[in-house]
């Protein structure tokens, strides 16, 4: 596996060995040991989930409070998604900023962000199946939310506004300077 530092500490693109011939590909697509030495990063994922979207549905910009929060590992087996990771702590130097990465089924990217990120994505093709492994067991009253089209975050979500479909909830949440993060930078 290949692993690739972006901007903003915390973020990772991960790119694993993918081996191919005429009978089709095949990939470890998590290996806790490996992760651990390219990373340096001990993470124990407890839940596997996975959703399946159409074309315009954007998710987020999701987390989950203290004590809760989790970090996340991302990937889409099927379809194409713009994955967005949103820093949203305190005292960081990059606070506010984001990564934008393109997951797909033909690149096999996987993205990682570390807990005090706001998470979401959009769907480019007719159709996502997107799966993510997180380091803490989901708990709904945790849940945390910014809103996906801030004017401060300015997130190219690669979709026409009129696009994009969102739950009701996803409607609603407040925008980043509206936000006080309880997630320290350390």
């Amino acid at each position: 596996m290949e692993v690739i530092k972006t901007l903003i500490d915390g973020v990772l693109i991960v790119e694993p060995r993918v081996f191919g011939d005429k009978r089709g590909y095949f990939f470890e697509s998590f290996n806790a040991r490996e992760f651990a030495e390219k990373t340096g990063l001990q993470v124990a994922f407890v839940q596997d989930n996975e959703s399946m979207s159409h074309h315009g549905v954007l998710r987020g910009l999701h987390f989950q409070l203290p004590p809760y929060a989790q970090s996340k590992l991302v990937r889409v087996v099927k379809g194409r998604v713009l994955d967005v990771a949103v820093d949203i702590r305190k005292g960081s130097p990059t606070y506010g900023k984001h990564v934008a990465v393109e997951l797909s089924e033909d690149n096999h990217r996987q993205f990682y962000m570390a807990k005090g990120f706001a998470h979401g994505f959009s769907v480019l093709s007719d159709e996502a199946i997107f799966q993510y492994k997180c380091d803490e067991f989901y708990a709904p009253q945790s849940e945390g939310a910014i809103a996906w089209n801030d004017p401060d975050l300015a997130i190219d979500w690669k979709l026409d506004e009129s696009q994009v479909l969102l739950s009701e909830k996803d409607k609603h949440h407040p925008l980043l300077r509206d936000f006080e993060s309880p997630f320290i930078y350390q």
